[in-house]
């Protein structure tokens, strides 16, 4: 495409004012920049017309055409320094996307059966109809909703309808939602301490009002939570494996928060990112199957259980909520992509997910003992854990020390993406140790080898 005049001119202009052409710098003649950009001397005739008239440029006969000699230009303003970079968000990001071993969160995708995601794929595709070419609608596919709310009946004791299910594109804007919905902007926000890494940092921004509430062997501490936040407005748990602890929110706990809720008419938001995976007895309901009162928002994700990739979270949507989240959606979100959804819903409604999360669940503890056994033959010593019932992670609790910082350090060195457990609290008394995947873990050998790498350098900072 010919540039016109217009461009021409404006080009030259932000040259001349930002002082990349200074005053008495001499520009083309007419017909060299005319040949060079190939277009007729008259468009360049008139950028050069205009720029004159501004008094830009001068033509000083044979001396040719000048950036005005008496031209002032101020000198451009640097651009203010940016803010520091959040060091803790910037080492957990890279740790997240690097490709290295023990990555926390990330599913046996060795075990994954692509074979059927593939034919799945294949079929959504071909199946796809003009009408469906459109818009879709916003809380997301139909078929996908319905298949959603039978998967949680069935498997989370969740008694919901499909006109509940909130379909979104993760953790992230599942939270958002939420207080975009029902919050006010003074509404008393409570998160467990230590708490998910990135709920702390997206909460820090969206929530002015946030404080903690620490937890320990039986879950979220209850008697501190209505000792020092009764007035909370929000509680958001992880109470089926607490992240990053891995411990269950006891019974008489759940009951406790549950009765907060009524009497207060707080809301509790159940994250419930892999409460498929429970390995020493029958799979724990979520709270929300005890929710009488309709106070409990429950959420959930696909990246622990089919791929990160995916993208496809869900809102479970107490009844009366549902008008408050269809408006804050029309306003801010544009819906999900239809094709994901529907290999989704192909994927759940015809049992394909079932057989898989069952599969996983009976890899991951094989794969759970076999890290504990490498742990326990290498580093007896220097960390000791508290088996828990389920999940996809270990915390390696240090035995003595807090140098939890340096030590994940010398492991990510050798490519081992592991976490320290301390840069997870915020406000209460930490404890240290290193958060530790084994989803991916194949073998004994396997573990062997990723565990012996950083075994020196970790024995040096005991002696």
């Amino acid at each position: 495409m010919q540039m016109g005049y217009k461009g021409i001119y404006e080009q030259y202009r932000q040259l001349i004012v930002t002082g990349l052409l200074k005053p008495g710098d001499k520009l083309p003649a007419i017909r060299v920049l005319a040949e060079e950009l190939k277009v007729a001397r008259k468009t360049v005739e008139a950028a050069y017309a205009i720029l004159t008239g501004e008094g830009y440029i001068v033509s000083q006969g044979a001396k040719g055409t000048l950036v005005n000699p008496d031209l002032k230009i101020k000198p451009v303003t640097p651009p203010v320094e940016a803010k520091a970079a959040d060091a803790g968000l910037s080492m957990i990001t890279s740790l997240r996307d690097g490709n290295g071993d023990l990555r926390l969160g990330i599913p046996a995708l060795d075990e994954f059966p692509f074979k059927k995601w593939l034919l799945l794929s294949g079929k959504a595709a071909r199946s796809l109809r003009p009408e469906e070419m459109t818009s879709q609608p916003l809380m997301g596919y139909a078929p996908l909703r319905q298949a959603l709310a039978g998967y949680l009946q069935i498997s989370r004791g969740i008694n919901c309808t499909p006109e509940q299910i909130f379909v979104t594109n993760g953790y992230r804007t599942n939270i958002r939602l939420i207080l975009q919905a029902l919050a006010q902007h003074t509404d008393k926000v409570v998160m467990e301490d230590p708490g998910y890494f990135f709920g702390q940092k997206l909460l820090k921004r969206i929530a002015p009002n946030l404080h903690y509430s620490p937890v320990n062997q039986q879950g979220l501490d209850t008697d501190y939570f209505k000792k020092h936040h009764p007035d909370a407005r929000f509680v958001i748990v992880t109470p089926t494996h607490q992240s990053p602890l891995a411990v269950s929110l006891s019974l008489p706990r759940k009951h406790e928060l549950l009765e907060w809720a009524r009497e207060n008419q707080g809301w509790i938001v159940e994250d419930d990112y892999d409460g498929e995976f429970h390995y020493t007895r029958k799979v724990i309901p979520a709270l929300k199957s005890l929710d009488t009162n309709e106070r409990v928002i429950y959420v959930g994700t696909f990246s622990k259980t089919i791929m990160p990739a995916l993208r496809i979270g869900y809102i479970v949507m107490p009844p009366e909520t549902i008008q408050q989240f269809n408006e804050i959606g029309e306003i801010m979100e544009t819906g999900q992509p239809l094709l994901p959804q529907k290999i989704l819903s192909m994927f759940l409604s015809e049992g394909h997910f079932f057989k898989h999360i069952k599969r996983m669940r009976s890899l991951y503890q094989q794969r759970r003992e076999i890290m504990l056994n490498a742990l326990n033959a290498l580093y007896s010593e220097i960390f000791y854990y508290e088996l828990t019932e389920g999940g996809m992670h270990i915390v390696a609790f240090l035995r003595k020390g807090t140098q939890d910082v340096q030590i994940a350090t010398i492991w990510q060195a050798h490519n081992l993406q592991v976490f320290p457990l301390s840069s997870w609290y915020s406000q209460t008394q930490k404890r240290y140790g290193l958060i530790l995947g084994y989803t991916n873990i194949r073998s004994e050998a396997h573990a062997m080898t990723l565990l012996k790498k950083p075994l020196q350098e970790t024995l040096v900072l005991f002696k």
